[in-house]
């Protein structure tokens, strides 16, 4: 499999799957994408329900890793990976109510649908370093949870250096402790002063950068880089298959920021799986939600809520949506982006989001109606969500047709939110007992101001000492 970018033709060196993971960001600024969709037969689905989840996970990513990394090592790595998850199933599913699903992601080691990806990323960052002899930084922005799984899944890695930017003060407490008291010295945790969007931002500046690039070899592990998304299909499949795919068609529900994980989904259906129709969910910062609705991806001020890892107004992986959409015309594609990042505003033309919307559907809840789901959603039928979590679920009832399962991907342990769950319950949600002790560990972080200079300059203060 050879890869392209969403701004740039494939070229006869295109990158395979071991290069666009080391790199992340494609030099041109773009994302890449796979040169081709891999296509699965439904005979092969149906040989797929008796695989384990790993195995599973090995046999969806191989076409994407094919050429690079093969699919015996694939399953060394995910069997590996998700050893360490607190389900035996790995991702089981919840029946909510009659056809609504809670598809749980939060069983791996930061209570996360980002351990999904996170735990099968730094093996794979492992086994191609190794071969090439190569160290890496790692630099990655985090909402909340993409830092912790990053963090987890890094530490102690003797070729990964790992520099995680958050925004001050807008992350849970369980969120900031899960990275702030790991003590490995290849990790460092930045507070940045500002919104995700921020973070967001000075990394792909320090990408744009190609001197400092090149200089601490940075490298990605937000959901721009391809490997992440890779990752996230399979438990799509999976859950597919477990409610009768391929034989009926299946719709899911997702809870959504940076659009990584709803894009995984869209995957899922590119490759064969028969999805329906996409539900995504939003809070308050309803960039995607207005653009499904109205065709307005205009970006606004960044605010603060009960689900803040949603908390984000520029959603990186719509542009390989917008790319596919717009027919994988690159120039076309750049164009618009570089024209978003100026004004703020995304021209999507009319046809492409009318593609989009025959498929994609979008829901908004604000924090008073997030907490009334929860309430609801416990009240109802003792299920315990997360704010996150209560979003999808509630896009997912919104959206539901007859005989369809609709599943939500339950992406968050309510513990990581306990206040929120609280107040909407009057129950108290504890961490498990690996975590027990998270609010009397030693706090490691440094506080910035958000100039590029700054970051850079301890960025190289980490690798160098």
């Amino acid at each position: 499999m050879r890869y392209r970018s969403t701004r740039g033709s494939l070229s006869a060196n295109a990158p395979n799957f071991a290069d666009i993971l080391l790199a992340g960001l494609a030099p041109d600024g773009g994302l890449f994408m796979p040169e081709s969709w891999p296509q699965i037969d439904a005979a092969t689905l149906r040989e797929w329900r008796a695989l384990p989840y790993a195995d599973l996970a090995a046999e969806v990513m191989a076409p994407f890793t094919a050429g690079a990394i093969d699919r015996d090592t694939l399953r060394t790595m995910a069997r590996d990976a998700y050893g360490r998850f607190a389900h035996k199933a790995v991702v089981p599913l919840a029946e909510v109510e009659q056809d609504l699903y809670a598809l749980e992601l939060f069983h791996g080691p930061t209570l996360a649908f980002k351990d999904m990806a996170m735990q099968m990323l730094g093996r794979l960052f492992d086994h191609v370093l190794t071969q090439r002899d190569q160290r890496v930084t790692i630099v990655g922005a985090t909402s909340g949870d993409t830092g912790s799984a990053a963090i987890e899944a890094c530490r102690g890695r003797e070729r990964l250096q790992v520099v995680i930017l958050h925004p001050k003060g807008r992350t849970s407490d369980v969120q900031r402790r899960q990275m702030t008291t790991v003590q490995d010295d290849n990790i460092l945790n930045i507070a940045v002063e500002g919104d995700f969007d921020t973070c967001q931002d000075i990394v792909k500046a320090m990408f744009a950068d190609t001197s400092f690039r090149d200089e601490v070899s940075l490298s990605a592990v937000n959901s721009i880089n391809w490997a992440r998304i890779a990752a996230q299909i399979p438990y799509y499949v999976r859950s597919a298959l477990a409610l009768g795919a391929p034989d009926r068609e299946i719709s899911f529900a997702v809870p959504t920021g940076n659009f990584g994980n709803v894009l995984a989904a869209w995957a899922a259906k590119q490759m064969g799986l028969p999805i329906r129709q996409l539900c995504v969910g939003s809070n308050r910062n309803d960039i995607l939600t207005r653009f499904l609705l109205t065709n307005d991806m205009s970006v606004r001020g960044v605010e603060p809520s009960l689900s803040p890892s949603m908390d984000i107004q520029v959603s990186s992986n719509f542009e390989r949506l917008l790319f596919e959409m717009l027919d994988r015309d690159s120039e076309r594609c750049g164009s618009i982006m570089r024209e978003f990042r100026s004004s703020g505003r995304m021209n999507v033309p009319q046809d492409a989001w009318e593609r989009i919307r025959t498929l994609f559907n979008g829901k908004t809840l604000n924090d008073e109606e997030t907490s009334a789901a929860m309430r609801q959603f416990y009240a109802e039928s003792q299920y315990l969500a997360d704010p996150h979590t209560a979003i999808g679920l509630a896009a997912g009832r919104a959206f539901q047709e007859p005989g369809i399962p609709m599943i939500a991907a339950a992406t968050a342990h309510p513990a990581k939110f306990p206040a929120a769950v609280h107040a909407a319950t009057g129950l108290d949600a504890h961490l498990p007992p690996h975590l027990a002790d998270l609010h009397s560990r030693p706090e490691r972080y440094d506080s910035l101001s958000s100039e590029l200079v700054t970051i850079q300059n301890a960025v190289r203060a980490h690798i160098n000492r």
